[in-house]
């Protein structure tokens, strides 16, 4: 019980630091998670967190979020998915309810907004080194790199839906992976 205890401790102090440290939303999470699930601790490796990505990217709410509860139910059931929630929340609620407290009095210093203004830049760079990052392992060859493509244009044009692109990349997958098994197999 009390091993137990500590695991939970650890889950939740892992995904605390990665909520107190992390400036613009889940894809910039993704660096940190991994330096705290693959290398810190040894959750999971490298193909197994691509996974959990893809999940947690595919069903509703905030990739990090998703991802917290996801390992911790995958490592401690139902309270390890607690205990990552909690740690990666309680970060930003703190800051929200701080900055709720005082944002009359901020707002208005030319130095807060200048360092949001180096924040929201650097939030970009992290974003883009996590896109590299899963890029390099998710894609493998050339259909997955044409799937990738066709994928980031048509989100990024809107002319559909972000869940369409999604089904459709899953079931092209699906389909092109299938029929090459099937010709390995024969």
């Amino acid at each position: 019980m009390k091993k137990r205890r500590q695991e939970l401790w650890n889950l939740f102090l892992a995904f605390f630091r990665i909520g107190m440290f992390t400036f613009g939303g889940g894809f910039a999470m993704l660096p940190l998670i991994e330096r705290e699930v693959i290398d810190r601790h040894g959750w999971a490796d490298r193909d197994e967190i691509l996974d959990i990505y893809a999940l947690a990217q595919s069903v509703p709410g905030a990739i990090g979020v998703n991802t917290a509860i996801f390992i911790g139910k995958r490592l401690y059931g139902f309270w390890g998915a607690i205990a990552g929630l909690i740690g990666i929340v309680t970060p930003s609620v703190m800051i929200i309810l701080i900055i709720a407290y005082f944002f009359t009095q901020i707002q208005s210093i030319e130095l807060i907004s200048r360092a949001f203004g180096g924040i929201r830049a650097a939030v970009v760079g992290l974003i883009a080194a996590a896109a590299v990052r899963i890029g390099k392992g998710a894609v493998k060859d050339t259909f997955g790199f044409c799937v990738a493509l066709g994928a980031c244009i048509l989100s990024v044009s809107g002319f559909i839906h972000v869940i369409w692109v999604m089904i459709l990349g899953g079931v092209s997958g699906y389909l092109y992976y299938g029929r090459k098994k099937e010709r390995l197999d024969q």
